[in-house]
């Protein structure tokens, strides 16, 4: 799959957040190695830790789905460019690698994409 499909579709689950405490809606989009998509969105809650990321959500449902592996996770918010994981997002990715890495696709300032690789986002991550 294009990553501009990718970035796609994480930008039209972003609208599907709910975030009422942070008013910071994000979607993603995982490409598992099976080549399959899969989605999910930020979904906050009145106790803050029970909020999860996009990010984990859309790996949740890859999981949920059989998937093991993950090649690429999409990233989108219309509220910020290069919306960028956080660590406990990173961490869970490095769970679910594939064997070459994970591409992390960001939306650019200019619009076009941002490309990181996981490994150059979380270095030093606990591994199996």
């Amino acid at each position: 799959m294009d990553y501009q499909n990718l970035l796609e579709k994480a930008k039209e689950v972003s609208k599907n957040s709910y975030s009422p405490y942070s008013k910071f809606p994000v979607g993603a989009c995982v490409l598992a190695e099976s080549g399959k998509t899969y989605i999910g969105t930020n979904v906050e809650n009145a106790s803050f830790g029970a909020t999860i990321c996009a990010e984990r959500s859309a790996i949740l449902n890859a999981v949920a789905n059989g998937e093991r592996k993950i090649k690429a996770v999409a990233i989108y918010s219309p509220k910020m460019k290069k919306c960028a994981p956080c660590g406990l997002c990173r961490q869970v990715m490095c769970e679910f690698k594939s064997d070459s890495g994970i591409d992390i696709i960001l939306e650019a300032e200019d619009g076009g994409l941002d490309i990181h690789t996981l490994d150059e986002l979380m270095p030093m991550s606990f591994d199996l």
